[in-house]
């Protein structure tokens, strides 16, 4: 057998091989990071559903606005009701009456919900301050069973609360992420990534459902990054809740 015959019959087999390489490390890759995925990075929102407690929803029984306390304390006491910090924060074009901190009006531009402007007006307004991990949410997922000063911290803390339209937001109630999404899919995994962080934050579980729709959503950006918030999981002293 010539020089040249030999070197055709190696680069015949040396194909195979060299597919049979590139299928395995393929597959290899897919496999990496375990149940959280192959791209889940450490400090994403994706890597921290795997830190959720799972069980199962408690009943609601007992439940009630007044165990969070009263409605938008000032727990971080500079003197401006909750609310108002929130709108603040989140809407442009912001006017007060009476001061710095009553918000008059203002836009939300945009909803995050819906991905549209909305008008704030004092009284008369679209706009309502959701809690992403709504209060009954929480209740039926362990804050049952927490202090008066933790659950009022929870219902107050900034990384809870956003500005939304108040039509879809009240179409939410308390569902979690297995049963309501914002409708704007652009903002699905922000959304999301804010649920898991006040979650992990407060240690509220997830049932099985809500895991896996976490991990879904947030599957289409393994990079998003988890959020995080200074506000204490306990409120001050002066504030009470049944």
């Amino acid at each position: 057998m010539n020089r040249r015959t030999t070197g055709a019959l190696l680069a015949l087999i040396a194909v195979p091989a060299l597919l049979t390489g590139c299928e395995l490390g393929t597959k290899d890759k897919k496999d990496e990071g375990g149940a959280a995925g192959p791209d889940a990075k450490a400090g994403s929102a994706l890597a921290a559903v795997e830190t959720l407690t799972v069980k199962g929803r408690a009943p609601k029984t007992g439940y009630e606005r007044s165990r969070f306390g009263t409605a938008w304390a000032d727990t971080d006491s500079n003197g401006c009701p909750t609310r108002d910090d929130i709108l603040k924060r989140d809407l442009k074009d912001v006017r007060y009456t009476g001061g710095d901190c009553r918000v008059a009006s203002g836009t939300l531009a945009p909803d995050p919900y819906t991905g549209k402007d909305v008008s704030f007006r004092r009284g008369r307004s679209q706009v309502d301050i959701d809690h992403l991990v709504a209060l009954s949410d929480a209740w039926q997922k362990g804050a049952f069973q927490w202090d008066p000063s933790k659950r009022i911290a929870f219902a107050n803390d900034p990384l809870n609360l956003i500005a939304v339209d108040a039509g879809p937001n009240r179409s939410k109630g308390d569902g979690d992420t297995a049963t309501w999404l914002p409708p704007d899919k652009a903002y699905r995994c922000t959304y999301v990534a804010g649920q898991v962080a006040v979650k992990k934050k407060y240690g509220v579980w997830v049932t099985g459902a809500e895991r896996d729709a976490m991990k879904k959503v947030l599957a289409k950006c393994p990079t998003e990054k988890l959020p995080s918030g200074p506000a204490p999981t306990l409120a001050p002293p002066r504030f009470h809740a049944r």
